[in-house]
């Protein structure tokens, strides 16, 4: 049986999805918990350690110094891991993206750099300390402020005239402080317009095969960037699509990412594609089970499946599919929602699991990066999967109590 250590966030969403599709492969987990979450009731394997993720010099001896019988591989479920997972990797002598390539797709300035460089349509953009801004070289407005290893439009802003600019500069350094306990330098980026996509994919040797382009409907201008729908196969052009999909593999090669499943997102307009940023794992969330609907299987399952060397679902759309991360309205107390049985009896959804639990506090972004629940639909086309989702959402009433001002 193979073995494969997974690094997973306690209150993960996809750690069931990973565990499922572990299952049903046959493969041995090891399991190593992020130290930074308290262990949720339910979560599902006993770890074999708990570790400091985002600390990854000190949390590498530890995992080492651990194990005691071989693994086949090694993954991390979300952004939080994949530095250490690299890392790992590298220490193991196992197949996979090396650290520093890892590091330049989860780095925005590196990123940005990197698509500069490459000749890639890109913003402005300019690095400003944290401590002590330099703002007289910066892109013209509307420009975007992001903490540069945040993900899920946390300490994303913005800002459209100098008086924005200095409130969003203060609001991102405080998220990203109590986020990675530092002061990095922040990145300021001309605003992109357009319309937003995303991709999943698989490379093999520098290669891309796409699993599944997204159409993203619901504007995203801001000031805040939170996402709710996702709706495959998308009706952007067949010529925008590939487009997309060669900027992809492009700059994952020249980052040195040339293996493993990966998801983009991109802003789309008549200028032509312009990727926002690439990760190096799945889909997040419980997004990936659209997969199943359109390939077959889940992301998880698919991850799985390329880490160990077993074959995966040709690519293509199959049905129409689509999900609705549903969105926090307020930061508060979550108290439940309300119409969760009526969403899910409407034609077209094939389900709605609501992840958030009631006393739990929420929070939109930018400070947030979580979702109440997911509704998922199915549909013969990617029109009537939109819909479905949106009837579905407007079926739940959600009751949030809000927080109190000090």
């Amino acid at each position: 049986m193979p073995r494969l250590l997974l690094l997973l966030p306690a209150a993960g969403y996809a750690n069931a999805d990973f565990r499922a599709a572990a299952g049903k492969l046959g493969v041995d987990i090891v399991a190593c918990a992020d130290y930074c979450h308290q262990l949720a009731p339910g979560w599902g394997l006993p770890p074999l350690m708990s570790v400091p993720f985002d600390r990854p010099d000190i949390a590498l001896p530890q995992v080492l110094a651990a194990l005691t019988q071989p693994v086949d591989a090694v993954l991390a479920v979300d952004d939080h891991g994949q530095a250490l997972a690299a890392r790992l990797r590298a220490a193991l002598g196992l197949p996979g993206n090396p650290p520093d390539a890892v590091a330049t797709l989860t780095d925005k300035l590196r990123f940005r750099e990197l698509q500069a460089a490459l000749g890639l349509p890109c913003p402005a953009f300019a690095v400003v300390s944290a401590d002590a801004p330099d703002l007289t070289a910066l892109p013209a407005f509307p420009v975007v402020v992001k903490a540069r290893r945040l993900n899920a439009s946390r300490g994303v802003i913005r800002a459209d005239d100098a008086a924005g600019l200095a409130q969003a500069l203060r609001r991102v350094q405080r998220i990203q402080a109590r986020a990675q306990r530092e002061r990095a330098p922040l990145l300021i980026e001309r605003f992109i317009p357009g319309v937003e996509a995303a991709l999943d994919g698989v490379l093999r040797d520098g290669a891309l095969s796409v699993l599944a382009v997204f159409d993203k409907p619901d504007p995203l201008e801001g000031p805040f960037f939170e996402e709710t729908l996702f709706i495959t196969p998308s009706r952007l052009p067949a010529a925008t699509q590939a487009a997309f999909a060669a900027s992809v593999e492009q700059i994952c090669v020249a980052a040195g990412v040339t293996d493993g499943v990966i998801h983009a997102e991109a802003r789309v307009n008549d200028d032509g594609v312009w990727l926002l940023e690439i990760a190096p794992r799945g889909i997040g969330g419980l997004c990936g089970r659209v997969l199943t609907a359109t390939l077959g299987m889940s992301s998880a399952e698919i991850v799985l499946r390329h880490a160990l060397g077993q074959p995966l679902p040709p690519s293509g759309p199959g049905a129409a599919a689509g999900v609705m991360m549903i969105p926090i309205p307020a930061a508060g107390i979550f108290r439940g929602i309300d119409g969760v049985d009526t969403a899910r009896a409407l034609p077209g959804i094939t389900d709605v699991e609501i992840t958030a639990q009631p006393g739990q506090l929420v929070a939109p972004p930018p400070e947030g990066a979580g979702y109440l629940g997911f509704v998922f639909s199915r549909a013969a086309t990617p029109e009537a999967a939109e819909v479905a989702l949106r009837a579905a959402h407007a079926a739940l009433t959600v009751d949030i109590q809000p927080c109190i001002e000090p």
